[in-house]
């Protein structure tokens, strides 16, 4: 699963590429996207300045890798969520939206990109709203892969657009909740029944 090849790692841990997206995470969430300098990050992990070019590109990567980063957070919760309902998909599927709902309302670098209004910052948030091609073929294969294990009497092509209905609906709700986890988590359940012919 992707949320096992993607853990995120501390600043102290892991490979140096790893270190360097943990602390560039860190300064994110407490001074903001601004403050990110390729130079800081290279005396924070330890390293020089062309090291953190070698490992990382340029600071859109390193902005991509700190989203897919915590994505792999998100999906710990999908992955754990099916696992705890092998035979009910309808409980995983609440479970899961649930859990990264719950997750969402809690996770500070989710609330940094959110929030920034202004400068710098604002460079972040379009990786989850207008670019999120990787993020969202991310989340839609460990989805898919998940429905897959399930005795579901839809076409494949059909089940893609369902993978990808609920992948989307969930993404705008973790940008722009409505309500709280565990309603929003029962009401996807509730609209997936139906589309799923589930009674």
């Amino acid at each position: 699963m992707v949320s096992t090849m993607m853990g995120s790692a501390d600043a102290t841990s892991g490979t140096i590429r790893d270190r360097i997206v943990a602390v560039a995470t860190d300064l994110t969430t407490t001074d903001g996207w601004a403050a990110v300098t390729m130079g800081r990050l290279a005396d924070a992990v330890g390293v020089s300045r062309q090291t953190v070019y070698n490992e990382i590109g340029t600071k859109t990567a390193l902005a991509e890798a700190m989203v897919l980063g915590e994505l792999a957070r998100f999906l710990e919760r999908v992955d754990r969520a099916f696992q705890m309902h092998p035979d009910d998909i309808l409980a995983a599927i609440e479970e899961a939206v649930t859990g990264v709902l719950d997750f969402a309302e809690g996770n500070p670098l989710l609330h940094a990109i959110v929030s920034a209004t202004h400068g710098a910052d604002t460079e972040l948030l379009p990786l989850l709203t207008t670019h999120t091609g990787a993020l969202m073929e991310t989340a839609k294969l460990v989805v898919g892969e998940h429905l897959a294990t399930y005795d579901i009497d839809l076409e494949p092509d059909r089940l893609e657009i369902v993978v990808d209905s609920i992948v989307r609906v969930v993404l705008s709700h973790v940008m722009q909740p409505s309500g709280e986890a565990a309603v929003t988590g029962e009401g996807l359940a509730w609209i997936a029944a139906r589309i799923l012919r589930i009674t």
